[in-house]
C-alpha cells in the first residue's frame, strides 16, 4: 500500500496523484506478487483494477510491466469484499459479502490461500485490521506530507507491535 510520510493512503478528497510509481517499484511489486496466488480487493479498488488491467497488455503503448501485470491479473484468483457485486460478472473472481472472517479464514487454510495479497482498498484494510486478519504490511512510503486525508492506521486504540522484516 502506498502511504505518505505522515501516514495517509489518500488525500482529503481521496486523491492519489501524489503516489510515486516507477520501474523500481514495478519490479519490486512484480517479484512480490508472483509469490502470491490470491489477490484481495475492496469493491472500489477492484473496479478500478478491472477497468484497466484485463486489457492493459493489449494497448499499443503497453510497457513490459503492463504486459506482465495484466497477465498476472488475468490469472490470479481475485477476492472482492462487496455487497453489491455479482461474481458471475467477473472472471476468476470470488465475491465475499458476509461472514468475512469465516470466509477469509477458510480461504487462508486452503492450499491456494497461503499468501493472500491485499491491494490498496483503505476501507477494506481498516475492516480487516479491526478483525485481526492482516498478517503483514508492505508499505511504499512516498516522499510527501499530506497533512490530511484517509489515514492508514485510523481508529487504532490498541497498541500493535510489529516486527520489521526489511526496508528498501
Amino acid at each position: 500500500m502506498h502511504v505518505s510520510l505522515d501516514g495517509f493512503v489518500a488525500g482529503p478528497h481521496d486523491e492519489m496523484d501524489w503516489i510515486k510509481v516507477d520501474d523500481e517499484i514495478f519490479d519490486h511489486v512484480g517479484k512480490r506478487i508472483n509469490k502470491g496466488d490470491t489477490a484481495l480487493y475492496g469493491r472500489v479498488t477492484f473496479e478500478m483494477m478491472e477497468n484497466y488491467w484485463p486489457t492493459a497488455a493489449d494497448q499499443p503503448n503497453a510497457t513490459c510491466h503492463d504486459i506482465e501485470h495484466s497477465q498476472w491479473y488475468k490469472e490470479v484468483h481475485k477476492i472482492v469484499l462487496s455487497t453489491t457485486l455479482d461474481e458471475k460478472d467477473f472472471s476468476n473472481t470470488q465475491i465475499i459479502s458476509d461472514k468475512i472472517v469465516a470466509n477469509l479464514n477458510q480461504i487462508r487454510q486452503s492450499p491456494d490461500g497461503e499468501d493472500i495479497l491485499l491491494f490498496g482498498s483503505p476501507t477494506t484494510t481498516h475492516a480487516l485490521m479491526k478483525k485481526g486478519l492482516i498478517d503483514g504490511y508492505w508499505l511504499f512510503v512516498n516522499p510527501i506530507i499530506l497533512g490530511a486525508g484517509i489515514p492508514l492506521f485510523s481508529g487504532r486504540t490498541v497498541q500493535t507491535r510489529l516486527r520489521l522484516l526489511g526496508t528498501r
